[in-house]
């Protein structure tokens, strides 16, 4: 083990970040190539670098983000881009101290000790490629599909690991790889395409990390991927790329906020957007965690 950085845990307003939080911020942050241990408060992963790949552990200690490579060398160049892929990751450079101050006197003033913080992948294509994987299945159907693009596209890292395939490997894999090895059902044509569009340069999906961008203008793009419907753009939305006003409404939100909130009988979705109109920009970040207080103590839901 090699430690490479120690990070501090605040935010680009000065206010806390939460470790154990972050990495437990929504499920597809459990996703290959990350391998959560809740209990260790550690997360490892596999990570692109310079001419190779590299498996990292990631633990908080005195308030700092610590960095160890797991194996092989870290010289100089290899540590400074795993130090910024680590903190885009982690959001270090995003604000959240004025939802904190939003939150302040409600029930989810918990929050504003370092909740709400959004584990991201280290490109928007992989987050999308994952939100894509979510979609009509349960969810061992969406670790089966991650797990085998990982395990026979991403790059090998000492020790064995294996990042997230790059777009160029995606596209390059057959119809056949998705139909029978990834076993993607009616996504494989969406995520071959997808992979294509983007290695070949027609679609820049990185682009939409741009603050300037409207929320309009990133949903619409959005929506003309393939494979992505409202659902998936919201989620790409609140989990990816930090634009916090839509609701992630789907078959597991909507029955355990009915559950939370006590509600005797099904709640349209209007109903449930009219309960967190009052946070605007920040409504769909209000609502996930109002779902996910829990998830520190209980786990990642199955």
């Amino acid at each position: 083990m090699t430690h490479i950085a120690d990070l501090l845990l605040r935010g680009a307003g000065g206010e806390p970040v939460d470790f154990a939080r972050t990495i437990v911020s929504h499920g597809v942050a459990e996703l290959p190539p990350n391998r959560l241990h809740l209990k260790a408060r550690t997360l490892e992963t596999t990570l692109p670098v310079p001419r190779g790949a590299r498996t990292v552990r990631l633990t908080e200690s005195g308030g700092k983000l610590r960095i160890e490579v797991v194996t092989g060398s870290a010289g100089q160049g290899l540590r400074v881009a795993l130090m910024k892929t680590v903190a885009h990751m982690f959001r270090l450079d995003e604000d959240l101290s004025g939802f904190y101050e939003l939150v302040n006197e409600d029930d989810l003033s918990w929050c504003a000790l370092g909740a709400g913080r959004m584990l991201r992948a280290p490109t928007v294509f992989e987050d999308v490629v994952k939100t894509i994987c979510t979609t009509n299945t349960a969810w061992s159907g969406t670790r089966r599909m991650t797990a085998a693009l990982v395990d026979n596209l991403g790059v090998e890292a000492p020790g064995s690991g294996r990042t997230f395939p790059a777009p160029e490997a995606m596209a390059e894999a057959d119809e056949s790889f998705y139909r029978d090895v990834v076993r993607a059902g009616y996504r494989g044509p969406y995520l071959k395409t997808l992979a294509s569009e983007v290695a070949e340069g027609r679609v820049d999906l990185e682009e939409l990390n741009d603050a300037g961008l409207p929320d309009e203008e990133v949903a619409l793009r959005l929506l003309a991927l393939p494979g992505v419907g409202p659902y998936a753009a919201a989620h790409v939305m609140l989990t990816s790329l930090g634009r916090y006003s839509r609701l992630v409404l789907d078959s597991w939100t909507r029955p355990t906020y009915a559950r939370l909130a006590g509600a005797r009988r099904t709640l349209k979705d209007v109903t449930i957007e009219r309960r967190f109109k009052r946070y605007g920009d920040w409504a769909g970040l209000a609502f996930w965690l109002y779902l996910t207080r829990n998830w520190v103590e209980e786990g990642l839901p199955v």
